[in-house]
């Protein structure tokens, strides 16, 4: 299994990955081969994660509290 950051090209009507030659050949990959691919849509996962909890403290509260229980701060 191989993770690659690749973007969506225009193939006729169609998109198309381009799989970069190094990561292929280290799969044994060849042309005609089966594969499956799981598509995720790069963005920004910090603002995706924090968007969608409701805190009853604020952020910043919350990391003060962190440090100090890790650092005892």
């Amino acid at each position: 299994m191989i993770e690659v950051e690749t973007r969506l090209r225009k193939w006729g009507n169609s998109l198309g990955l381009v799989i970069p030659r190094n990561k292929a050949e280290k799969e044994n990959m060849r042309e005609g081969l089966e594969v499956k691919a799981l598509l995720i849509k790069k963005e920004n996962v910090l603002r995706a994660t924090f968007g969608t909890f409701k805190f009853k403290k604020p952020v910043e509260e919350i990391m003060r509290e962190i440090d100090k229980e890790l650092y005892n701060e």
